[in-house]
């Protein structure tokens, strides 16, 4: 039997993450605290968007994925690179998108 592609973003983005990890299903479950006889299961469940976990669950997966919680639930690919390649970017940069990001968003008067 195939396994079942996620048909949420969290669900998708979870697995992108857990799979960049290199981490299995139930290892992660059990990182965050599920009991181990389950953590498989919830963590695909997740994954395939048969339940969301509450936003303390997501927090715990993104702290042991090593990515954003914001990262998680992001719908939009580029988006959602940008998010990971955030704490990379050195202050100056971080700065310089800050300004474009204040211009874009500021009426002009």
């Amino acid at each position: 039997m195939g396994k079942t592609e996620p048909i949420t973003a969290f669900g998708r983005r979870l697995r992108q993450a857990r799979r960049r990890a290199g981490i299995p299903q139930d290892k992660l479950g059990v990182a965050i605290g599920l009991d181990e006889t389950t953590a498989s299961a919830r963590i695909s469940r997740y994954e395939t968007g048969v339940h969301e976990p509450s936003v303390e669950i997501a927090r715990k997966l993104a702290t042991v994925l090593n990515v954003p919680t914001a990262y998680l639930y992001c719908d939009q690919d580029e988006l959602a690179k940008f998010l990971l390649a955030w704490p990379y970017l050195n202050k100056v940069d971080k700065k310089e998108i800050g300004y474009i990001v204040e211009s874009r968003l500021l009426p002009t008067v």
